[in-house]
């Protein structure tokens, strides 16, 4: 089936880049695929994000640092494109995306950097299967459309900025308060991205949800902002009553994005769904014994669940005043334990498939000193 033509199952981006790529081959029509990857400035991973082509994608869910990518950190540091007209001088490379491309029968491609007012923020790829195809009048117009494309990948995560930009105003009151380090936010993220993206495979997930997971998971507890001091900041144990009031941020949450999305017409941002789910649901359990409404299993969304896995697993193996970090190995024992009880026990196994990934997301965001 033609990924291509099959339009109706693709997001406003990627529908909007296969037409891009379409006019392009109603001239061109060796090049075959448009590409764009994502880039993390606190991790260094530059992650896919869509591409479109007439096959699957040879690169779905690929994330790499860049500073092990000597050809995208020169185009990166250079800000200026980079043409690869015969993949074959690069027949032995032990890179990933090489292999991949070259075993998909790619044997070209043009790279160009997405750059906002000189803030870079990822890649654009067009890929042929025709050595040597980019020369001559294609690269202007490549040059042209890959821009055009820049500002569509810019453009669509703008409202979505604009929402986590404000919303991640509201969590600053609440973390100012909280004694939870901001770097827990940025940790916890990325956990999450790395469960979804170890999951992607065999739930059928694409990049687009991989990436929002991402996105959304540090306003999980957004609704903390209306608890008041007296229970948020009790140093022991919370009583009965305390208890009920803590569990109200999540439904309070929920309620403070719908005002936001209506307030600020942003009510079309991608997968905004998703961000609802995790607000709402994140402490939700396996078996049924957490809240707001006793989800069991698979009824909780995924993305609910993926939050929770790493919400919790961050929570331990981080300072707290109340507690020294856990180290990682008693933090997953501990969480095995609990496995199909309190945690999913798919999205478990996917963070502990991953240790050198989260060795390297603890190692860019360490622990602050807490206040």
């Amino acid at each position: 089936m033609s990924h291509l033509h099959d339009l109706q199952e693709q997001g406003p981006l990627q529908l909007k880049l296969s037409y891009l790529l379409q006019t392009l081959q109603h001239k061109y029509p060796e090049v075959e695929r448009l590409a764009v990857a994502l880039y993390d400035h606190g991790s260094d991973w530059v992650k896919t994000f869509v591409a479109v082509e007439n096959q699957p994608n040879p690169l779905p869910l690929y994330h790499a640092r860049l500073n092990e990518t000597t050809w995208l950190q020169s185009v990166a540091a250079s800000q200026t494109p980079r043409i690869i007209n015969d993949f074959s001088v690069l027949q032995n490379s032990q890179k990933l995306h090489v292999k991949a491309l070259l075993d998909a029968g790619y044997r070209a491609s043009y790279t160009l950097p997405m750059c906002v007012n000189g803030y870079f923020f990822g890649f654009v790829f067009f890929n042929s299967r025709t050595p040597n195809l980019f020369q001559g009048m294609l690269l202007s117009e490549l040059d042209v459309l890959g821009h055009l494309a820049s500002l569509m990948v810019y453009n669509e995560r703008s409202s979505v900025r604009t929402l986590l930009a404000t919303l991640k105003s509201a969590m600053t009151l609440t973390h100012a308060r909280d004694p939870e380090t901001g770097n827990h936010l940025e940790r916890m993220s990325r956990y999450s991205r790395l469960i979804a993206q170890q999951l992607a495979g065999q739930r059928g997930l694409d990049d687009s949800f991989v990436e929002h997971v991402y996105l959304f998971a540090p306003l999980h507890d957004l609704g903390k902002i209306t608890i008041p001091d007296r229970v948020l900041l009790k140093p022991g144990r919370l009583d009965d009553d305390e208890q009920h009031i803590m569990r109200q941020h999540s439904r309070a949450g929920l309620e403070l994005i719908d005002q936001l999305l209506a307030n600020f017409g942003l009510a079309s941002v991608s997968q905004v769904d998703m961000l609802r789910n995790i607000v709402l649901h994140h402490h939700e359990l396996y078996d049924g014994s957490g809240y707001p409404d006793g989800l069991i299993g698979e009824d909780i969304p995924l993305e609910s669940r993926i939050v929770t896995v790493s919400d919790v697993f961050d929570a331990l193996t981080s300072d707290r005043p109340y507690k020294t970090a856990w180290s990682n190995e008693a933090a997953f024992a501990w969480m095995t334990e609990r496995s199909g009880t309190m945690f999913d026990p798919e999205c478990l196994r996917a963070l502990l498939a991953q240790p050198e990934d989260i060795a390297h997301i603890q190692s860019c965001f360490c622990e602050n000193a807490f206040g």
